[in-house]
């Protein structure tokens, strides 16, 4: 019978994850959820730029598309003004 291999912390799993090991036998599949946030709106902003600049070099930086980079800068920003606020509606 061969035995489940497990990371002993969330530590140890970031640091195989980020050396591009394998994760597949360390990873609980059965208990995985599939998160939908609902339905998609669009935004059109008007944004300078240089601004625009600025995002695309970080973005390709890191390796990411520009509106997925801007999703999560978004998220992240109203995750910290409810936790600053205590999550009291806004």
């Amino acid at each position: 019978m061969k035995t489940k291999k497990t990371a002993k912390s969330s530590a140890e799993f970031d640091r195989r994850f980020d050396a591009g090991e394998d994760i597949y036998d360390i990873v609980d599949i059965s208990k995985a959820k599939v998160i939908r946030h609902g339905k998609k709106v669009r935004l059109t902003l008007d944004v300078a730029e240089s601004l625009v600049n600025e995002i695309d070099e970080i973005r390709e930086e890191i390796g990411v598309d520009r509106g997925a980079l801007i999703k999560v800068w978004l998220h992240e920003r109203v995750q910290q003004v409810k936790a600053a606020h205590g999550a009291q509606h806004l």
